[in-house]
């Protein structure tokens, strides 16, 4: 185990196999990570988003619950001089689990090594990884859902007993290697906690879960950012932009930077509620962070379909849009908020989209209500 070192170099944070940066890394077949209000990673946000990164658990805002668990658990490693548990970190993206990895290794004054699922390949790109990495550093695993079965069994002993054992050759050939590892941390991160496999999951010892954050929370988010990009907001600006980030810092910071335009081009340079408003309106963010498409999901089934239930393939012609970038993109924070509902009929539009866009449900109306009147 390493001395914990406060000053904790930038050039520790050592990457591996996987560059945020790289657009190839996402569904190419689809054009949603373009969406502003999209909570994936985009790599627009390489722009500002590792500066914005904090690198304590104190500098993190949000998340009480996880922050107070956490420390509680590096603190009784560091007392113990062991390597912490290996944790897992899931819920919806752009909520900080990256960040957080950062934070862990910082605190415990150790290496930071970045990986994804998708890029581990074969078993012998994780023996590979595995084998250099330090005594304590902590690896990070974004995606973890998406390691192949061969990959995610080489990983049990390796967090289990700290060491591998390697096939190589065919046949008669064929020699089996033990090779021992030096203690690490794994944090996994993923966004489908239900498709890991039972016996992954139960190999780590922390398990904990990213809510979405309360605009208040977000706010300070806002304000934080804008602070270290020099940009001059005051409290209501802030609330404003918080409101309409579908509770993910991600997209609140996203926003900050597009905003900022609007109020030096247009403004007076400082983002106020009204100069806030006026371009999230331009852009096309309503208050509750609902853009173009969204609204056109749900008007869709509601103009055509009389507010469902209707398929989600006949969603997905109606629209022109996949129905699997429908289901796994816009539906979840439709749903989050109460607007659409998966029954086994079909989705269906509840009343409170329909007076979020101004129209009187059926129920109340005693029939269906053309958008365009």
């Amino acid at each position: 185990m390493k001395k914990k070192n406060n000053n904790y170099p930038d050039s520790e944070i050592r990457s591996v196999s996987f560059d945020e940066t790289d657009s190839s890394y996402y569904d190419d077949d689809s054009d949603f990570e373009n969406r502003i209000v999209a909570p994936e990673y985009n790599p627009e946000d390489a722009e500002t988003d590792n500066p914005l990164r904090p690198r304590t658990l104190d500098a993190y805002i949000g998340q009480e619950t996880v922050k107070q668990n956490l420390s509680v658990y590096i603190s009784a490693a560091l007392a113990r001089h062991e390597t912490l548990d290996h944790c897992l970190l899931y819920g919806p993206p752009g909520l900080g689990k990256t960040t957080l990895a950062g934070i862990i290794a910082h605190e415990m004054g150790v290496g930071l090594r970045i990986t994804s699922g998708p890029a581990i390949e074969r078993p012998g790109d994780l023996a590979a990884l595995l084998s250099s990495l330090n005594p304590g550093d902590v690896l990070f695993i974004d995606e973890i859902h998406r390691l192949s079965r061969t990959v995610e069994e080489i990983l049990y002993p390796a967090m289990e007993d700290f060491a591998i054992d390697i096939m190589t050759g065919k046949g008669q050939g064929a020699m089996s290697y033990h090779l021992p590892l030096p203690k690490f941390t794994l944090v996994g991160a993923t966004t489908r906690a239900g498709q890991l496999s039972a016996p992954l999951r139960d190999r780590f010892g922390v398990v904990l879960r990213l809510e979405l954050y309360t605009p208040e929370q977000l706010a300070d988010i806002v304000e934080r950012s804008a602070g270290i990009l020099g940009i001059a907001i005051d409290r209501e600006g802030a609330l404003e932009l918080a409101s309409r980030s579908r509770g993910t810092p991600r997209i609140a910071n996203r926003l900050l930077r597009r905003v900022r335009d609007f109020a030096q081009v247009i403004g007076d340079g400082v983002i106020t509620c009204d100069v806030a408003r006026m371009a999230l309106d331009r852009q096309e963010i309503d208050e509750l962070g609902l853009d173009k498409i969204d609204r056109l999901l749900l008007s869709g089934i509601i103009q055509f379909y009389g507010g469902g239930p209707v398929g989600l393939e006949t969603i997905a012609a109606a629209i022109g849009e996949e129905a699997v970038t429908i289901e796994d993109v816009y539906e979840p924070y439709l749903m989050q908020i109460g607007f659409l509902a998966r029954t086994p009929r079909g989705r269906c539009v509840t009343d409170a989209a329909y007076a979020h866009l101004g129209l009187t449900p059926p129920s109340q109306a005693g029939g269906q209500q053309s958008l365009f009147n």
